[in-house]
């Protein structure tokens, strides 16, 4: 039985990395590399300093993680750490919108992820390579080579077991 998952306009849900309270780890870290990235681009004659102050920050919250995410990885709008222990994200990695990255999950190389992928704890994704739109990467996979979108992929090395079509809406 084959599913159909609808594209949207591949909007970021920017609310799903809303800081909702005091102690939230996850979204603070993101928050962190958003407001890095935005005085990197900024003009204002306060920008040197305020990079400074995110940077500072950015490092408090990857200390509290014990993640790596760099300040200059491109990360669309919408990703959620629900458990943001142990990420390791290689630098040259590009996230797509509104994806979910549990604990313990690795890219070592760089790694293209398209929209609304989800990524079980502990994964290890050995790139380069691309997951496509809506695919899912099992706890504990190791990814090796390209993911259709709409794919479900478990094991090691992940091997593909479901295939949803993933249709234009």
């Amino acid at each position: 039985m084959e599913n159909h998952l609808a594209i949207s306009a591949d909007k970021p849900d920017w609310t799903r990395e809303r800081v909702e309270r005091f102690w939230d780890p996850g979204r603070k870290l993101l928050r962190s590399l958003r407001k890095y990235q935005a005085w990197r681009a900024s003009s204002n004659p306060v920008a040197p300093l305020m990079r400074r102050y995110w940077v500072l920050i950015h490092w408090f919250w990857s200390l509290v993680t014990q993640s790596e995410i760099h300040l200059n990885t491109r990360i669309e709008g919408g990703l959620r750490l629900t458990h943001p222990t142990g990420i390791i994200l290689h630098p040259d990695s590009v996230i797509g919108p509104n994806c979910l990255i549990f604990h313990q999950v690795t890219f070592a190389g760089p790694v293209t992820i398209g929209g609304h992928v989800d990524i079980g704890a502990g994964a290890k994704i050995i790139g380069p390579l691309t997951i496509g739109d809506h695919a899912r990467v099992g706890a504990n996979a190791v990814v090796t080579s390209d993911v259709p979108a709409g794919a479900t992929v478990v094991g090691i090395p992940a091997r593909v077991i479901s295939k949803e079509v993933v249709s234009e809406g």
